[in-house]
């Protein structure tokens, strides 16, 4: 028998034949592997459960509210979540939660913070009252957080990117933001008070940071109001040499207010958090009606959208010509067990026992004693390898 398989491995052509298939094997393996995690798409959503924080909870001497953006790190099971305290409640800060998701439930005993940190500016001193609103937050796998400020138009203080040391919570860096962000001082160009990068994230691989204007650039369109939607901006930047790099063109969706006896209507683009290395990510368009809030929950994708970087005023040009972000909704939050509060961050958390992607959700009380901090958790999941494949493939 030996002699025999020695005999059958001497014919040239058996060997040229098993090196085709290992060849084959190996090249469908890898293209296998591709398309199991080049991209993420998300086929149905479960609502795992709710914690609430009351308006006046404190932690380490600390107001807990204002809580605007959150990011998970999954080295040290941790969420930071940034408070939009200007400086009036106590200093800029972000803080440290444990959110238990071990049994794939969330319930008022599985969030708690364990730590808070003091934001100081990059001569390592506090911020002055009212120098920074930070709104968004990433963290990077250097043990630091990126943070983003929407400024104060009123104050002629711009909007910034900066990056924060975990440990000390001193700024150690600052992105550049394009001249057409900023307000000219005429109410011509940049950004609107209040309505400037709410959101913030950063791909699984580190290379890039997003962040995007909560409401069309002054230049660009009109703001929100009822029945209205308005053009926002992504923006790009490449962390390798932490520079802008593209931008794109995201249409938030028009709300119709009902019984808005108030007069009062804000909307706006609070948070998008990247599912992939692809340009693959969820948004969170929130609108507050008139009685309540609106919350949306849309996959977008910006494969297929325009660099728009080089057209600093979107009014001087044909935006029918421009291809938008693509967006899908994915979830209404109105449609959850729960009244909502005034929703405003969000992050991909750790992988769920059964392989599925959890995301999760955070309010902005504003500090008022009528409004409550909710924590939400949500199931993402995914499409499955063999799906993606039939989709790649183009058999579904």
């Amino acid at each position: 028998m030996k002699e025999n398989k020695k005999a059958k491995w001497k014919n040239p052509r058996m060997v040229i034949y098993a090196i085709i298939t290992m060849i084959i094997v190996s090249i469908m393996g890898l293209f296998l592997g591709q398309i199991a995690t080049a991209t993420v798409r998300i086929t149905d959503i479960e609502f795992l459960g709710v914690a609430t924080l009351p308006t006046g909870y404190t932690f380490q001497n600390t107001q807990v509210g204002g809580l605007s953006g959150i990011t998970y790190d999954v080295e040290n099971d941790l969420y930071y979540v940034v408070s939009d305290d200007r400086g009036q409640k106590g200093p800029p800060r972000f803080y440290n939660f444990k959110i238990d998701l071990s049994k794939g439930k969330l319930d008022q005993s599985k969030v708690l913070p364990v730590g808070v940190t003091t934001i100081l500016d990059e001569n390592n001193q506090k911020f002055a009252l009212g120098g920074i609103d930070p709104e968004g937050i990433a963290v990077t796998k250097k043990s630091t957080v990126f943070i983003s400020s929407e400024g104060d138009v009123s104050e002629s203080i711009n909007p910034f990117i900066q990056e924060f040391s975990l440990a000390s919570g001193n700024a150690i860096n600052s992105l550049p933001i394009p001249e057409k962000f900023l307000p000219d001082g005429k109410n011509q160009r940049g950004v609107r008070n209040n309505l400037a990068f709410e959101s913030l994230t950063i791909t699984p691989n580190n290379q890039m940071l997003f962040t995007a204007t909560e409401n069309a650039l002054v230049q660009d369109g009109e703001a929100a109001k009822p029945n209205f939607g308005t053009p926002c901006r992504i923006l790009q930047y490449n962390l390798s040499y932490n520079q802008p790099q593209k931008e794109f063109l995201y249409p938030m969706e028009p709300v119709t207010p009902l019984f808005n006896f108030t007069g009062r209507f804000d909307s706006g683009l609070s948070d998008l958090v990247a599912l992939d290395n692809r340009g693959n990510f969820l948004s969170l368009e929130r609108t507050f009606t008139g009685l309540g809030f609106a919350v949306s929950l849309f996959e977008v994708s910006l494969n297929n959208a325009d660099d728009i970087h080089n057209i600093p005023n979107l009014a001087t040009v044909d935006m029918s010509k421009i291809k938008p972000v693509e967006k899908k909704l994915l979830l209404d939050l109105q449609t959850l067990p729960l009244p909502l509060d005034n929703i405003e961050g969000l992050t991909i958390g750790p992988k769920l026992s059964d392989g599925n992607i959890s995301l999760i959700l955070v309010s902005d009380n504003n500090f008022n004693r009528l409004q409550t901090t909710q924590i939400l958790a949500l199931k993402l999941k995914k499409e499955s390898p063999l799906k993606k494949l039939l989709r790649q493939l183009g058999l579904t």
